[in-house]
């Protein structure tokens, strides 16, 4: 019989199980998540730097999106080159600090992007409700401000679930029946007398809060510019206006669709990989599918990423006629 006398803080590693019913199907989850992952990296960072290079884009909205897409690569970051590894080497097993290290970065970016939303769903509101005044309410130094609470606020908030799973008695190598180190994962492979139970309420109800209180102030931002859209006669006026908003509206239903259906799965009697793909849904599809909204959506991304590809295109061409010229001096 395993003996529980070993604290989260004090067990020198986790094993994780990863997909049980996928156990002989390493190596085509290893390309899956490879090509997930190559897909997050390559479109965020297309974002990221067509903001950058474009001063047209210099703007709130815009500068927000750049702090979206660095944390959505840092989230897929936290977890995907981990479960690589695991799915290539089945290397399933993670230290103790590894291991809450992880669930701290990965739950406390998950926040920050709740958080972030907010924020984002403020920059629309300033700018649809008040747009004379935009400019000057929006500064440089208050978005630096809204963008440094979200990231510090989340971060924050944060520690106090990890720390007191860091106190769950554990066996000598708990089997984490998940990809990577989440939280109710970690809780659920506590020993049975480690008053687990206070473990799931607390972070239910703390999951709860800083998801659905900061959906509630998005509510609210989109009510009064729903109203304010309503109020402008023409029609093409209200198209247009809307459309500013659109994006992020979209960006904001699919991460909470994705959270609804990780508290769904974890809330209902299903196998381990339904769970665990219901986790991975969350850790994936929003960081995946945010660049493609905005670039498919917004007129101002796609024109920059037009520019962006046509500048690399032109300096390939003209990297390539200059080595052309070179040798041809070298022959002659």
């Amino acid at each position: 019989m395993e003996t529980c006398n070993f604290t989260g803080s004090s067990v020198a590693s986790f094993w994780l199980v990863g997909f049980p019913s996928l156990q002989d199907h390493q190596f085509p989850l290893f390309f899956v998540f490879l090509i997930f992952y190559l897909l997050i990296l390559s479109s965020n960072v297309t974002i990221i730097v067509a903001v950058a290079t474009d001063p047209k884009l210099h703007k709130p909205m815009y500068f927000f999106l750049t702090n979206l897409s660095i944390l959505d690569i840092l989230l897929t970051t936290i977890t995907i080159p981990r479960m690589l590894a695991m799915f290539l080497i089945k290397a399933k097993s993670v230290s103790s600090k590894g291991c809450f290290l992880q669930m701290y970065f990965f739950h406390g970016l998950a926040v920050t992007e709740t958080f972030l939303l907010v924020v984002m769903s403020y920059d629309r509101y300033e700018a649809v409700c008040h747009p004379l005044h935009y400019a000057a309410r929006m500064t440089k130094q208050k978005n630096l401000r809204l963008a440094a609470g979200a990231w510090f606020s989340a971060l924050l908030v944060t520690i106090q679930p990890i720390f007191q799973s860091s106190q769950l008695t554990f066996g000598e190598m708990p089997r984490v029946n998940h990809c990577f180190c989440d939280h109710l994962a970690v809780v659920q492979a506590a020993c049975q007398n480690a008053h687990t139970t206070f473990q799931s309420v607390l972070a239910f109800t703390m999951s709860m809060t800083v998801a659905f209180c900061p959906l509630l102030l998005v509510v609210i931002s989109y009510t009064c510019i729903m109203v304010s859209v309503l109020q402008i006669k023409s029609k093409e006026g209200r198209r247009r206006t809307f459309s500013t908003c659109f994006s992020h509206l979209v960006v904001v239903i699919t991460y909470y669709f994705s959270i609804a259906l990780a508290f769904l799965a974890y809330r209902i009697k299903m196998p381990s990989d339904i769970h665990i793909l219901s986790d991975m849904t969350f850790a994936i599809l929003t960081p995946l599918v945010n660049p493609l909204i905005y670039t498919l959506r917004n007129r101002d991304i796609k024109r920059a990423v037009r520019q962006l590809a046509s500048s690399k295109v032109f300096f390939m061409q003209k990297e390539r006629l200059h080595l052309d010229q070179v040798r041809s001096k070298e022959m002659f």
